[in-house]
């Protein structure tokens, strides 16, 4: 206990989103006026990192430079990991996972009671493309009761976006240290070497992986210059290191969707100072200004988007981040949960806590669900029964108490085989819509309901 406050209190951010910024663990240990002097000041290494090619547009070029104790070259040569991690794909196709058109859902997976690490607990679910190609996106879960001990995790094939949904995260990266609770989300860019420690002893979670692309905030068009997730409620951490021997420390390198190791004596948390704009990131979901309509109709899910991935095409993503926070519902005349829907894009969806206003029953914290590209999907029948049974009582609601969220892609993605075969799949997940019936009337219950106009003078009784 007495450890854990002593590192909250040494806990320090520092705020923006894509800015470059510069820390310092000691004063003087950034050198002044270049990047690479003949000697850096403590006769630190200095090493930069390249989240972007050379040449990419200097608005979309992303690097840091880290000035660190020993350089990360360092170490014995990678081997496989033994044993092999064998639910970690970067490469999708028929020999690891399978096309599916129905709707798919998951119940939450139950934390193990044997000793699991954030590495061991992470498996895939779904995904598309490929990391060798550069261009795709990967869907994760974990499960884990134990941090990570003498080991970092570096994963070259992409981006993580980790979503906590039980117990917090402490991140140690090299860029300084991360406290992620569920609510909150942290970013990992590519080639960053992180080591995830439990301080709760359990934690559940998701995590979206891209490749070739980095997140960025989207834009906003008619919204204006404010709204949505503000650039200055991301936090980047501030430098921070550890400097002694670590004998038979472990480097896992996900790589082309497999595990390597190797060895090396000291900490790869040795940074004493670094600059640039190639960082991880945190922030805190409950900081997010969504927008809603405010007369009619129901807005498209993309209004709530904290984070995007684009592709070469405007407006379509290669992963969008969404969220379904807290917020007021007051459309007039308007079937306000979200809408029956069959859409281009694929769509996966994850609880972090509370209810989602879709779906009545089945639908629980931890557990998701997949609707791919042109599966029908929408409110189930309790909650569509529930709706229209209040047509003439649609006083403003709020809802609260809940966060839900989707990964979108414009890509059609694959699913796992031991996702198909999990015993957490709800094959009984089409039964929620089964019981819709007709409700078709020759009647127009609109007109007959509607009140009478100048035009329509009202009946005499």
């Amino acid at each position: 206990m007495e450890e854990e406050k002593k590192k909250l209190e040494e806990l320090k951010y520092q705020s923006g989103f894509g800015n470059h910024f510069s820390s310092e663990a000691i004063a003087g240990a950034l050198p002044l006026d270049q990047n690479s002097p003949l000697i850096c000041p403590y006769c630190l290494y200095a090493e930069q990192i390249s989240g972007t090619s050379f040449t990419s547009p200097r608005k979309l070029n992303q690097r840091s430079w880290l000035y660190r104790i020993k350089p990360s070259v360092t170490h014995e040569p990678f081997k496989p990991r033994v044993p092999a991690h064998k639910k970690l794909v970067s490469e999708f196709d028929s020999s690891n996972s399978r096309t599916n058109p129905t709707q798919l859902r998951w119940r939450a997976e139950d934390i193990p009671e044997s000793a699991t690490d954030f590495v061991d607990g992470l498996y895939t679910i779904c995904g598309a493309g490929s990391s060798f190609l550069r261009h795709g996106f990967a869907i994760h879960m974990y499960v884990a009761n134990k941090g990570m001990k003498d080991s970092a995790f570096c994963n070259a094939d992409g981006d993580f976006l980790l979503v906590p949904q039980v117990g917090r995260l402490w991140i140690d990266t090299e860029c300084g240290r991360l406290l992620v609770s569920p609510g909150e989300i942290a970013v990992i860019p590519q080639g960053f070497r992180f080591s995830v420690d439990l301080p709760d002893g359990k934690s559940r979670g998701y995590v979206a992986e891209i490749y070739g692309a980095h997140f960025q905030l989207p834009d906003l068009g008619p919204i204006g210059a404010n709204g949505l997730a503000a650039p200055r409620d991301f936090l980047a951490p501030t430098a921070w290191f550890e400097d002694a021997l670590r004998p038979d420390y472990t480097i896992i390198q996900k790589f082309g969707g497999e595990l390597f190791t190797a060895k090396q004596d000291f900490s790869p948390f040795n940074v004493v100072a670094w600059h640039g704009n190639y960082v991880p990131y945190k922030y805190d979901l409950q900081k997010f200004c969504p927008y809603n309509t405010v007369l009619l109709d129901h807005g498209d899910p993309s209004i709530n988007t904290v984070l995007t991935a684009p592709t070469d095409k405007p407006g379509v993503a290669l992963l969008d981040f969404v969220i379904f926070p807290p917020r007021w519902l007051v459309a007039e005349h308007t079937f306000r949960p979200p809408y029956y829907h069959r859409n281009c894009m694929s769509e996966f969806m994850g609880l972090i806590y509370g209810a989602y206003e879709a779906k009545a029953d089945g639908f629980l914290p931890g557990g998701a669900s997949l609707h791919s590209c042109m599966t029908p999907h929408g409110p189930d029948t309790t909650t569509y029964e529930a709706t229209i049974s209040r047509v003439n009582a649609m006083a403003p609601s709020k809802l609260t108490g809940t966060m839900a969220f989707m990964f979108e892609s414009a890509l059609i993605p694959r699913v796992c085989h031991w996702a198909l075969e999990s015993p957490f799949l709800d094959h009984d997940y089409y039964q929620c819509w089964i019981g819709l019936k007709s409700h078709f009337s020759r009647i127009d219950l609109n007109k007959t309901n509607a009140e009478p106009t100048e035009k329509e003078p009202r009946a005499s009784v």
